[in-house]
């Protein structure tokens, strides 16, 4: 990759990125700009992908909601992103959890890794 690419990737990269992987459940706390206002809003769901590298890398939670399903896609390094706070750690053996896509009820959970810190 050519070096002034990697130089501005570097720039807008955050310095701590919390540790989560596919299958956990985590809260994003995202922050909402309202006219000249900001809040932000929490989205919590199940971790069913997380894709590239460096400053690139994004990852995608998927939640129910009144019985639809809903998916949202953030970038790690995005300054909209204020934290990503994990539940619950999930025990998977994919990378990928888009067979969660068309379960539902007991079905689309993902079972508890207890003793993780």
């Amino acid at each position: 990759m050519n070096e002034v690419i990697k130089k501005i990737e570097e720039a807008q990269a955050k310095e701590s990125i919390p540790a989560f992987r596919v299958g956990d459940t985590v809260r994003v706390h995202n922050r909402i700009k309202e006219g000249n206002r900001e809040r932000i809003q929490m989205f919590e769901g199940i971790v069913i992908k997380r894709q590239g590298t460096g400053a690139r890398e994004t990852f995608t939670v998927r939640k129910t909601s009144s019985g639809i399903g809903v998916e949202k896609t953030w970038p790690v390094h995005s300054p909209s992103v204020a934290d990503v706070e994990v539940i619950r750690y999930g025990k998977v053996r994919r990378a990928k959890l888009f067979y969660l896509r068309e379960r539902s009820g007991k079905r689309a959970k993902v079972k508890e890794i207890i003793n993780k810190k």
